[in-house]
């Protein structure tokens, strides 16, 4: 019997997971790293440690399973977006630690670039958003305040990648230098008009084209793994976005499936089939996985501070002693008493998009306990994720029937059934919720034969519990508008 081995590297730990034919968790292991925060708003990670974590979880989990790497059909990888990683070719040493996505320190050349007027036609080109949580400016920002990089970029020295690119460098021995689809949609480089890499854009960003990664298919054999890596060479076959992972992980590979993936952020996408929306509400167009020759593509909302609000709430407030207390703690009372968390440690993502925002608690009294604070910053998690889905709505013209949820954060049964009384809708969520590394193992699978046909996967996909509203409308309304309150304080 063989398995797939699926490479999740999120943005505070690195997983390993095998599946099985049936789609089943057959066993994981997982690793956290060092967030390094140089300077306020700046995010980044020292890409050793990520590629040291990521194997030695991959090592971990095949030992957890007592399998070797011969049990393994193929390697399929996910990863946290954006962050941007920059190396020398001839000794595989990044130049820099990696720049994360939360990264905020470009924010002001984006304002420049936005008061030049590029706003609009870098959003037709690419489907996102003029803002510094893209790759490009982090890119930009690497060859001008790293000591000699633009001289060795202009030789052809350097390699940029996001950290699917970065995995498959290592994992390869340094043979292959490819992204795929979804990954290259983040980088404000490429086209998805043309599907490339778009000449006007390198340029407008003073990026060079050989620091550019080959962009393949989500679903298209890559190599395989190097001498040393494994006991044994191991193809690698799939490669996407975390998000675009989950997706395709949901089987939301219809026009009109949504799902939201509540981890350190939350991302919420729609599947548009070969539709490629332009927003007007603020939101990105991108591409879904692509698993055929055709493109498809999703709308996305990004918020930036979802889960991360936990920790926070664990590491900077010290009211819990693990993310696990926070939902007995909000629980415990019976609202929130009038206070409302807007997490803004990073600026507002999707529909506000404002970088300059910051996190701000509101509706305080004498009254007010840690349990309220507690039920505050998971409420906030919904609030952000219902004004996603307000602007997706508005922009696809569909109406959502249900949302189906997956991350670490979708476990919080406090937090589900929020999320389902504001948005009025079910939140349905899987048996497995580790759907991020699912849709890794389905591509990279398909990519092999493992599994013959998407349709044979779709049946894997099973409810475990739906989480249906049950909350008067007026509520509803009251709550939100508290929210609305609460979001106008926190732009500063």
């Amino acid at each position: 019997m063989t398995f797939i081995l699926a490479l999740d590297q999120g943005t505070t730990s690195s997983r390993a997971i095998v599946f099985d034919h049936a789609g089943a968790v057959r066993a994981s292991a997982q690793r956290e790293f060092k967030q390094i925060f140089p300077h306020p708003g700046w995010v980044e990670h020292d890409p050793n440690e990520i590629w040291e974590s990521q194997l030695a979880v991959a090592r971990e989990a095949l030992a957890n399973a007592k399998l070797t790497a011969r049990d393994i059909a193929a390697i399929g990888i996910t990863n946290q977006r954006e962050t941007t990683v920059v190396w020398d070719r001839a000794t595989g040493t990044p130049i820099h630690n990696a720049i994360v996505w939360q990264d905020r320190r470009t924010a002001d050349h984006c304002e420049v670039l936005k008061a030049e007027g590029h706003g609009a036609d870098i959003a037709y080109r690419t489907g996102l958003v003029l803002d510094a949580y893209f790759s490009a400016t982090k890119i930009r920002w690497l060859l001008d305040n790293v000591a000699g990089a633009r001289k060795l970029a202009s030789a052809g020295r350097l390699a940029f990648g996001t950290i699917d690119t970065w995995l498959l460098w290592n994992l390869t021995g340094g043979a292959v230098h490819a992204t795929d689809t979804s990954n290259a949609s983040r980088t404000m480089l490429y086209n998805l008009h043309a599907g490339a890499w778009d000449d006007v854009l390198v340029e407008r960003f003073d990026v060079l084209h050989n620091l550019l990664p080959t962009v393949l298919r989500s679903n298209q054999i890559a190599g395989e793994t190097g001498r040393g890596v494994f006991d044994a060479p191991i193809t690698i076959s799939g490669i996407a976005g975390d998000q675009q992972a989950a997706l395709f992980g949901q089987r939301c590979v219809t026009p009109g499936l949504v799902k939201n993936t509540y981890g350190t952020g939350c991302f919420m996408l729609m599947h548009t089939g070969e539709r490629n929306i332009q927003s007007q509400h603020q939101l990105l167009t991108t591409c879904a996985a692509q698993h055929s020759a055709s493109r498809e593509y999703a709308l996305e909302g990004s918020v930036f501070i979802g889960g991360a609000v936990v920790q926070w709430l664990r590491d900077g407030l010290g009211i819990i002693q693990s993310a696990a207390d926070v939902e007995a703690l909000a629980g415990s009372v019976a609202d929130n008493g009038g206070v409302y968390f807007v997490p803004a440690f990073a600026g507002l993502g999707s529909p506000h998009w404002d970088p300059y925002a910051r996190g701000t608690i509101s509706g305080l009294t004498r009254g007010s306990a840690a349990a309220h604070i507690a039920r505050a910053a998971l409420e906030s998690i919904a609030f952000q994720s219902a004004d996603v889905l307000d602007a997706m709505q508005a922009d696809s013209g569909i109406t959502l029937t249900e949302l189906r949820v997956d991350g670490g954060a979708a476990r919080n049964d406090f937090l589900m059934q929020f999320q389902a009384d504001i948005l009025g809708v079910p939140v349905v969520r899987p048996r497995v919720t580790e759907t991020t590394a699912l849709g890794a193992a389905y591509l990279a699978g398909l990519a092999v034969g493992y599994w013959k046909s998407a349709e044979a996967i779709d049946a894997q996909w099973q409810v475990e519990r739906r989480f249906e509203p049950d909350m008067a409308s007026a509520q509803v309304q009251t709550l939100r508008a508290g929210w609305n309150k609460a979001i106008a304080r926190a732009r500063l």
